[in-house]
This record gives C-alpha cells, structure tokens and sequence, in this order.
C-alpha cells in the first residue's frame, strides 16, 4: 500500500516519507547508521533501490550511491550554508528549476520617506470668484474636497455637495486655513456698466512744480501749506474741469524716500502725468516715476514745466526723454509732451485736453451696482474721528452704514466724507472719500471689501490677521537662518552697535516712508533697528519703551508732546527728534549714526622726516642695551610722537618698521616735535641709519563713516 501511494503521489513527493518507514526500509535492504553529527542517516545500495524501482513499474535514473532522507537540524543548517556560494548566474532557468534565495544583507534601517500630501502653498496666491464650487477650490489648492469640507464645517457652514456654490469670503477664509495667499476675481455680468471719471496721478521729480501744477487747476494753495515746500503725502482731489469734465487727481511725493508711495498712486491709476522741470531736465525720481507707470501698464502724459523761467529749455528735455527710451508723438511715438507754466498758468487748457483725449481712447468704464471695491491710498488716525482712510472706489457703489473689512481691519462706516469735507450717503467710482468707523488703522494699499454681516467681518479680520502674523514670523525665521548660515569668506567680522528707533508720523503712509528711508542708512557699523512704529503724537507708552530698550524717538508731521512727556523723556536720557521735512530728519539720524559708530582702525602717517647726520654712542653696559645709533633727523612734514611707530624707508622701500625708543630736542626728552624743528630719534632694535633716508611717524587713528547725501535725496551712510 505504502508503495502503490508513493507511485501515485509521485517520488519526487512522496519518495522520502515512504522510504522512511521502518517496515519498507527492510525490504528494500536499507541499513541504519550514526554519523558523527549524531543524525539518523539510511545509505541504499545501488542495485536495491534499482530492484526498487523495477519491481513497482517505474524507470529510475542512475544516481549517487549515498541519499539523505532524514537529518538532524545542524545538517539542514550545513546544506544551507552550502548552497550560499552557489553562483546564481550559473543556474538552470526554467518553469521546474530551483529557486535559491539570497541571503539576508546586512544594512542598517532606512525609514520610509513620508509621502507629503499637499505643496507648500505659503507663496503661492489662489484666485477665487464669487460662487465658485468646493471641487474647483480643491484644484486650485491641491487640498482633497474632503479637507476643505472640514474647512466649512469649522467655519459653521453647511456642507451638502461638493458642487454647491461658496460666497467668496467663505472662499477667502478656507484658502487662508490652507494657507495660501489670495487675489479676488469680481464678474460684471449683470452689471450696469457706465462710464466714470479718469484717476490720474502726478509723479515726478521733487521740486519740479507737481503740487503747483495741481494748484492752478484747482485754483488752490496747497504747497504753501506744505512744510519746506515739498509734498511729503499722498493726496486725492476732484478738480473740475472748464470743458465740465471731472477728474481725480492724486498727488504724490517727489523725495526719494517715498517711493512706496508712488509705487501705490500707480496702481490705482488710470494715467501718469509725468511732471519734468524744464529748467532742471530728467532726474532720478523722473526715472523712477516711469518705472512705476510701465510696471502698472498705465500710459504716460509728458508735462514740461517752468516754461516760463529764462533758463528753461525744453527741447534739451525732450532730447533727454528720448534718449531714455520715450517714444514722444513729435518723434513719431505715442506720448504726448505738453509745455506749461504753474506760475503763469499757461498751457493749462492743452494738458486738460491731452487728458481727456487719452481717457477717450481708454474708454473708462466700472460697475456701478453692486458691492464696491476700493483701494486705500492713505490712513491716519484722528483724536475726535479715530482710525480714518482715505480710499478710492474702483467699482460699486460704497454706501454708509456698511460693514467692511480693510485689510486685517473691519468696522461698520460711520460716515463717508469727500475730500472737501462734506459728508455723503454714497461714493461711486473713481471717487476719493474718506471713510470713518474703523476698529483699526489699515495699512496703506489695502483694499476694501464689504460683507453681509458683521459677524462675517469678524472672522474675515481674523482670518487676515493670522495668516499676516503667520507670514511675518515665517520672514523672521527665515531671516535668522540666513544670518547665522557661515559665511565662505572667514575674514574677521567688524564690530556692529545697534540703534534702536521708534517712528511716530502723521498718516500711515509716511510712517512706512520714513521706516523705509532711516533702515536704508544701515551700515557694516551700525544696525538701525526699528523697533516700533504708530501713527499719531508721542505718547508716555513710547518713552516707556525707549526707555525700556535704549531707543531714540523719532516725530515726523506730529504735534510737539505735552510737557510732561517731555520731562519723563528727559529724566529717561530718552532723546525725542521731530522734524517736518525729510531732509532734516535723514541729516540728524545720520549724523547720529556716525557718532554711534565704532569706525575703523587705520594706520596714517603724521610726519616725515630727513636724516641729517647719524651719531653713535658707545661703551654702554650690556644691561643699559650695548652700543646705539641716532639719527639726526629735521621734520619735514607734519609732527613726530614718541608714542608712535616709525618706519624707516631708503629709496623709497621699507627696512625697518619699529618703536620710538627715545626722542630729544636739545637734549631734553620731548614728546612731540613739530613740523621744521630738529630731534634725535632712536628707533629700538634699529642700527642700519643712512644720510638721506627718510622716517615716518605711523599714528593708529579711528576712522569714522561718512553721511553722503546725493541731490536726489538719498541718503547713505559710507565706511571706509
């Protein structure tokens, strides 16, 4: 039975069990011995497991004489072994082959890599749409529907399909959890679309006649108002034209410091007039002016001013804008150049007409229906009114009473004012207003969006304000990590004192200015650190905290502070700067800096002098030093210390650099010889003198920077 089973099975399956039996072994002949191992091993002779095989019907093949069939597991563990060095390369491929396993590697434990679900989206910035569906946000974010469902049931709204429409604040909020920066996109589809008034901001050179410009067309005076003659903000005006036509003008600074201002009355323009003296010709600021108008895309209104002055000469100003790449329509370009006088007020008529000629061919056109859309040029805060920001309405209608979100500000509008003054129920686009009823005072450039309801407002607030906390502490991190990344160069680091300052201005804008101008006169000496800024007087919290961190104050357009504000400052050794022209202010922070620095070390040569005669003194005692030389010499130039290094030259080159050793006039030591007198000089270790050779007084002295002011307005401050 057992063999009619093995034959059935098979003998490459079934051949062991079967041979093992005790009852087959004997009948087969097999004998039993012991190994050294001590395992059982059954050794079949040949012509037995032949006759074997004969008699159950099979054809076996001629093999070894010596079979195991049963081992110990230290003979299993042996095989094993043996089998490690067989070369894989060399065995047998095919569907019945043995498969032999390669042994184990030994290497260290690498941990999976964690697979990141979502992209960094910190710089990336998501547009979103008023009704757009949860599936569309979760492909502009890369985020799972999923996990922007999670987004809305946090933020208490109801989640029934992935396809239902989301109000664009609710898709403001869920992008800002994502963490990803956002830009409104507003449809005009059934809208009532008209036409509205051209924004037309001036920009140019300081000095060069914009605010007087802007004066005769609205028969005003505001640069007497303005201090130094200079305009140093940002205003918004409607001016009406003698043709009946309205236009917003703004008017902007011409000092280099502000240039973030006129970056911000470039973007909410619909055309540059570019003011250029005609006495003075193309300056930097002009420059800068166009830079800012071709990165906006608005287009360019040349006014040539000052015509009346006998200096003026504006063909050499055309000359120079032509070389600077303007295409004028008297070259065959597209820019039109009109020549002026604010003074005499001619050629008024022909810039109105430029004007509105160029606002035609835009054919100007905003919704007038709907939510308005807004753009902050300017922010202050007032003692009766609190925060106020003055705004310019893109589209819409803004209406009183509405709750907005400015920034990372929201409130309800108390009150719409004009730029006159008088109060309104509504502004429509292209209008200057300023709007009342903030909790907060934005920041200048902000935009202004109305909601439904305050509790809306509430969580949009906070919403901004997160994630602008988020980014500023993602800046000061990443900064950190580059300043104590190591530098390649591994020259020595030169000593660096800090000068705290905090800002106080009038209006949001200038605060921002004045910050950007003082952190410009950082130097390898000196770190302005600006600690704090606010808009408003100086107040007892900021003595408080100057005093706290050893800082200077810094008033610009402010009112001077009560008197007992000043005494604290005084006992504080807090010292308060308030200046009303940017000039000043730049010129007293920079020579502070100076002072403040540490300045360099650097060797000067004080005096030179001729040898005239070499005497030698000798038989002096090995303990007095041995036998010495002096020279004879007359100062030619300059003054001799004994305190000093003296350098001695021949021919121009160097042979000795050491110490005064001793230094005499009529044979009485003397500190100082000056320039024609005569001395003896011994420089210590130096015996090699000539007639004729020339020695040097080397002086260690500290250099301090330099304050350079260019006639733009820049200032910086220069290390040696």
């Amino acid at each position: 039975m057992a063999c009619r089973a093995a034959g059935k099975r098979g003998i490459d399956v079934g051949l062991t069990r079967v041979l093992t039996s005790p009852s087959l072994g004997h009948a087969v002949g097999l004998t039993s011995r012991t190994s050294l191992d001590g395992a059982s091993v059954r050794y079949i002779p040949e012509s037995s497991f032949s006759s074997f095989l004969q008699g159950s019907g099979h054809h076996a093949t001629k093999e070894s004489s010596i079979r195991c069939f049963h081992a110990s597991r230290e003979l299993w563990a042996r095989r094993k072994n043996d089998n490690q060095g067989v070369d894989l390369k060399t065995q047998k491929k095919g569907k019945f082959a043995k498969r032999i396993k390669k042994p184990p590697v030994d290497a260290p434990y690498v941990p999976p890599k964690l697979k990141r679900i979502t992209k960094s989206l910190q710089d990336k910035t998501i547009d979103i749409f008023e009704g757009m569906t949860t599936v569309e946000l979760a492909k502009r974010t890369g985020q799972s529907v999923i996990t922007l469902q999670e987004f809305l049931v946090n933020l208490g709204e109801k989640v029934v399909s992935e396809f239902d429409p989301l109000k664009i604040d609710v898709a403001e909020l869920v992008v800002m959890e994502v963490g990803a920066n956002v830009r409104r996109q507003h449809s005009n589809e059934g809208s009532e679309i008209l036409p509205r008034p051209v924004v037309v901001t001036v920009m140019g050179h300081v000095d060069h006649g914009k605010t007087s410009l802007l004066d005769a067309l609205r028969q005003t005076s505001v640069a007497a108002k303005e201090a130094g003659g200079i305009t140093q903000h940002l205003g918004a005006f409607v001016v009406r034209m003698p043709s009946g036509a309205s236009i917003t003008f703004l008017d902007t600074p011409g000092h280099a410091a502000f240039s973030a201002m006129r970056a911000r009355g470039a973007a909410v323009t619909d055309l540059v007039v570019l003011v250029v003296a005609a006495d003075d010709g193309v300056m930097p600021q002009t420059l800068e002016a166009v830079s800012h108008a071709k990165s906006a895309n608005v287009p360019v209104v040349v006014a040539i001013n000052k015509c009346d002055k006998p200096s003026a000469n504006p063909e050499r100003v055309k000359l120079q804008l032509a070389s600077e790449g303007f295409l004028l329509e008297e070259m065959g370009g597209d820019i039109q150049v009109v020549e002026v006088s604010a003074v005499t007020k001619t050629g008024l008529d022909n810039l109105e007409e430029a004007i509105l000629l160029q606002a035609e061919m835009m054919e100007l056109k905003a919704r007038v229906d709907g939510h308005a859309q807004a753009y902050v040029v300017e922010a202050k805060l007032d003692k009766g009114r609190g925060p106020l920001a003055t705004a310019i309405v893109k589209a819409g209608t803004l209406v009183c009473g509405q709750h907005v979100v400015v920034g990372s500000e929201w409130g309800r509008i108390r009150a719409i004012r004009d730029m006159s003054g008088k109060l309104t129920e509504r502004a429509r686009p292209a209008m200057p207003v300023v709007i009342e009823g903030l909790k907060g005072l934005p920041m200048a450039g902000d935009d202004v969006t109305v909601v439904e309801t305050e509790e809306r407002a509430r969580m949009l607030s906070a919403g901004r304000r997160r994630k602008y906390e988020k980014d500023r502490l993602r800046q000061i991190m990443e900064q950190r990590t580059e300043t104590n990344e190591p530098s390649e160069d591994d020259s020595v680091v030169p000593e660096r004192t800090e000068m705290p300052l905090i800002v106080k201005a009038d209006v949001q804008g200038t605060v921002q200015a004045v910050t950007d101008a003082l952190r410009t006169l950082n130097s390898p000496q000196v770190f302005v650190n600006v600690v704090h800024v606010g808009v408003g007087p100086i107040s007892q919290s900021d003595v408080d905290l100057a005093q706290a961190c050893g800082a200077y104050i810094v008033g610009f357009n402010v009112k001077s502070p009560p008197s007992s504000i000043s005494q604290a400052a005084i006992q504080a050794g807090t010292k308060i700067m308030q200046h009303q022209v940017i000039y000043h202010l730049l010129d007293e922070v920079g020579n502070l800096i100076v002072d403040k620095a540490p300045g360099t070390l650097e060797t000067q040569v004080a005096g030179e002098a001729e040898v005239l005669n070499i005497f030698e003194l000798r038989g002096r005692s090995k303990s007095a030093g041995g036998d010495i030389k002096i020279a004879g010499c007359r100062v030619m130039g300059g003054h001799f210390s004994k305190s000093s290094t003296m350098r001695l030259l021949r021919s121009g080159e160097e042979v000795f650099e050491g110490p005064c050793a001793s230094l005499k006039t009529n044979k009485h030591d003397v500190e100082l010889v000056e320039k024609g007198n005569e001395c003896g000089l011994v420089i210590l270790g130096c015996n090699d003198f000539q007639i004729g050779d020339v020695i040097q007084c080397l002086e260690q002295v500290v250099r301090k920077p330099k304050l350079i002011i260019s006639d733009n307005g820049i200032a910086r401050i220069e290390c040696y």
